[in-house]
């Protein structure tokens, strides 16, 4: 299994805008309002249900009546909505996509979890996704906190001698962020998956949950004792069987837990 699909699915389900991976800031990222940091660098925009995305770029230089945005001319065509945008702004905490007389195009939720949902001036919606890009952020001071964070990083060993059999494993699961707290369920099903070594897995019912609907999980894979969800995109996350219960590994950015049930 490789770690560096596993990193990205983390960065699906768990990363934040304010929470990327550090790297050299972005040009103009330094000397920007701080609300805008978080959001310089590249994302990918994609009209829900109708698999129609590209990538955008949100830059810190000024430009119309907010800050400068940049994407291929082909954008235009697989997203007709972006033919009026010319920049792009923050507005209690989240991004909007402006035309040239400074009017919202895009409006997209204050939630990340890690994606954010946007409603459009046509009516539809549409999914902004941080995956696998770097944010404008500065680095936190090293202490004790960085140090327990990376320790949380880190993958848990384990025993593939004690772990559940694969045959257990099929069947309908809570998905849970907190504990006992049900927020939408999961069928690990038996049926062959187009991902080699993978079987089918599908929403039981309706999912309010805005980061695992933009996951969205197509297939389960298990091996050494390690359950692995892969999404739509082919971004992956892992579980590991504690407490009777699955819960995401590495134990970083938003909780995610199975149960299965009766």
């Amino acid at each position: 299994m490789r770690r560096g699909a596993v990193v990205a699915a983390l960065a699906l389900l768990s990363v934040s805008a304010a929470g990327a991976q550090t790297a050299p800031l972005p040009r103009g990222a330094e000397q920007a309002p701080e609300a805008l940091k978080p959001f310089i660098g590249t994302w990918d925009i994609e009209k829900l249900g109708a698999s129609r995305e590209c990538s955008v770029t949100f830059g810190a230089e000024p430009a119309g009546q907010g800050r400068q945005i940049r994407f291929p001319a082909t954008c235009r065509r697989a997203l007709p909505i972006l033919t009026g945008v010319v920049a792009w702004d923050v507005s209690d905490g989240a991004p909007r996509l402006l035309d040239g007389h400074g009017k919202a195009v895009i409006v997209f939720s204050e939630k990340a979890d890690p994606g954010r949902r946007g409603k459009g001036s046509d009516g539809a919606q549409y999914g902004l996704d941080p995956t696998g890009y770097v944010r404008a952020q500065q680095r936190p001071a090293p202490g004790r906190a960085e140090l327990a964070a990376t320790a949380a990083a880190r993958p848990t060993a384990v025993d593939p001698a004690n772990a559940p059999a694969v045959a257990s494993l099929p069947g309908r699961y809570a998905v849970m962020r907190q504990v006992g707290r049900d927020i939408c369920k999961l069928v690990l099903s038996t049926n062959p998956s187009a991902n080699a070594g993978a079987f089918v897995v599908n929403f039981d019912g309706l999912c309010p949950d805005t980061g695992l609907t933009i996951f969205s999980p197509v297939a389960w894979r298990y091996e050494a004792g390690r359950l692995e969800l892969i999404a739509r995109k082919g971004h992956k996350v892992e579980l590991v069987f504690e407490g009777g219960q699955w819960r995401k590994d590495p134990a970083v950015g938003a909780t995610l837990m199975l149960k299965k049930l009766p």
